[in-house]
């Protein structure tokens, strides 16, 4: 705290009070002048009783001297123009504990998991936890820090830069980029895309069908794989990766769609012939 505010602390010698003679008798005043004033009236929260003490503190710190002119808030207005400025944020107690990054380059504080640098997996850090504050330190030297979360556990913060590359690459991935990627195919490989992601109730459930299909790109041409798609569309409304997958190991993509040569349908329905029965005629 006296590093956060620039100021230097000397402790008194031990049973010397005459050491900080202005201290005690400062803290006697206050004593008397502020709490001894409330010490019977009843407070139902800890607002009221600040306010009341506020009030006091106002008062004293206005009173006159008894011995010289002027008073306390009159000294401190003459003293300002010559003390530092204050911190922007004011100081927050914190508490330490060591913690061990796990495989998932997460560390965990209140049963909350706050992402480190993949390269300090199984490292032994140190933790400083404030109220609104995660700052993570290996070697006395901080590596990260995160906004403390709140609310149901087993929360994550998870910072991008701190997967290792192969989980940033996925972590980049979303709908609109598979839609995207799927239109610069074409438009049938695009459907199917769509078909995958409205497939899920959950939309990130489909994101692995969708880079696999992506991955299929990479074996055979766009031209194939929009075809694969095509026909795959023609036999259902919702095809699976898998199925444009088999189309594509079996060359069907390939073969040109021929006529249909079944014998017309019987507007009857399915039925035997009078032949059928003869054998039964006696």
């Amino acid at each position: 705290m006296a590093e956060h505010y620039g100021i230097a602390i000397i402790p008194a010698r031990v049973r010397a009070p005459k050491d900080k003679a202005v201290v005690e008798g400062t803290v006697g005043i206050a004593s008397t002048y502020i709490l001894a004033s409330v010490r019977n009236q009843q407070f139902f929260s800890l607002k009221e009783l600040n306010e009341a003490v506020r009030d006091r503190l106002h008062d004293l710190n206005h009173k006159p001297f008894q011995k010289k002119d002027g008073s306390r808030a009159q000294l401190f207005a003459e003293e300002r123009n010559s003390l530092l400025p204050l911190p922007r944020n004011a100081y927050e107690l914190a508490f330490w504990k060591t913690a061990k990054v796990a495989f998932n380059y997460h560390v965990e504080v209140d049963e909350r998991f706050y992402s480190v640098p993949y390269e300090y997996i199984q490292r032994e850090v140190d933790v400083r936890v404030t109220r609104n504050v995660i700052e993570v330190f290996y070697e006395s030297v901080r590596i990260c820090s995160h906004a403390r979360l709140y609310g149901r556990q087993d929360k994550y913060s998870t910072k991008e830069p701190h997967m290792p590359p192969k989980h940033q690459q996925y972590a980049q991935w979303n709908g609109d980029r598979f839609r995207k990627w799927g239109a610069k195919i074409g438009p049938q490989t695009a459907s199917v895309v769509e078909s995958i992601l409205i497939g899920h109730k959950v939309e990130q459930q489909g994101y692995r069908a969708c880079m696999a299909l992506l991955k299929l790109s990479e074996s055979y041409s766009a031209e194939r794989l929009e075809a694969a798609c095509s026909k795959a569309l023609s036999y259902t409304p919702r095809p699976s990766y898998k199925y444009v997958q088999t189309i594509l190991k079996s060359g069907q993509d390939r073969q040109e769609a021929s006529p249909s040569t079944s014998a017309p349908a019987n507007n009857f329905g399915f039925t035997r012939g009078a032949g059928y029965y003869e054998g039964g005629l006696k």
